[in-house]
């Protein structure tokens, strides 16, 4: 039986530490992760690099410690583009060595003062020297755009076609589209833009949405107001042969978060993905 494009992202089950992640995931039989840089250490990352490699897992993405050009709610400093794109390839340079072929997952950040159209030839630049370097290095950089609900905190690029339009702009074969279902999904255009750029598709995650009661309150794929089948469906009709990777954020504070049982969560994910990826290949 072939096996189900599925993945786990560590935001999925980020109460836990790394290593609880790899065991988990190995023993739900989960065969892809997506890395969060931030569950590993910066001063000596070789031990948990080398773990992971040893664990037999696929790394099919990567959630760099600093994932923007400029400032977002996650990595407030440093400031300077320079500085923050020089980490950036760092992680390309690390992820390279121990996993040639995976994928960066990136976004802009915000636009000092609101200068969008100066941040934007900032990050085009930035982005094309990081595309440079991590191919060089045998990985990838794609770009997420995100819901506009973080257009304030996160991000400028808050639609795809925003996102196709840095991608032609950069203009380097190893930077391209990261795809989440949960920020573009109410885009009249979705459909049209995924064939559009479908040459252009390194990865996608998954989840479902509810009108948010925090910043972190996904739900399972499936149990939410997504068409996530039909979405799916057309993303993998536009040639895509990757990894759709369970992403999900919550909030502990919320009393039914899908962060308080993690293995749940990730097996509960798991469940989901293969009902609905029998529907999408129907």
């Amino acid at each position: 039986m072939k096996k189900i494009p599925f993945g786990v992202s560590q935001y999925t089950t980020w109460p836990q530490d790394f290593a609880e992640d790899v065991r988990l995931y190995q023993r739900l039989g989960i065969d892809h992760i997506e890395v969060c840089e931030a569950k590993i250490s910066a001063a000596d990352p070789d031990p948990q690099m080398r773990l992971l490699r040893d664990s037999g897992l696929h790394v099919s993405s990567v959630q760099p410690r600093y994932h923007s050009p400029f400032p977002n709610s996650l990595r407030k400093f440093p400031t300077s583009p320079t500085e923050r794109a020089r980490r950036l390839r760092e992680t390309a340079r690390l992820f390279g060595h121990y996993f040639p072929g995976t994928t960066l997952v990136v976004n802009t950040g915000l636009a000092p003062a609101g200068n969008l159209a100066a941040a934007q030839r900032i990050a085009i630049r930035e982005f094309r020297r990081v595309a440079e370097y991590a191919d060089d290095h045998g990985v990838r950089v794609a770009l997420e755009p995100l819901n506009p609900v973080y257009m304030n905190t996160d991000t400028f690029v808050c639609s795809l076609p925003r996102a196709a339009e840095m991608i032609a702009a950069v203009n380097h074969r190893a930077f391209g589209l990261f795809l989440d279902l949960w920020h573009f999904w109410e885009e009249p255009d979705a459909h049209k833009t995924i064939r559009a750029q479908a040459d252009k598709i390194f990865g996608v995650h998954i989840s479902d949405w509810r009108l948010p009661r925090a910043f972190g309150d996904r739900l399972l794929p499936g149990a939410g107001e997504i068409p996530v089948v039909e979405l799916l469906r057309t993303i993998r009709r536009s040639g895509y042969k990757g990894i759709y990777t369970l992403e999900i954020f919550s909030d502990l504070k919320l009393g039914d978060s899908l962060w308080k049982n993690p293995a749940q969560t990730a097996a509960d994910g798991a469940k989901a993905f293969k009902g609905i990826w029998r529907q999408v290949c129907a």
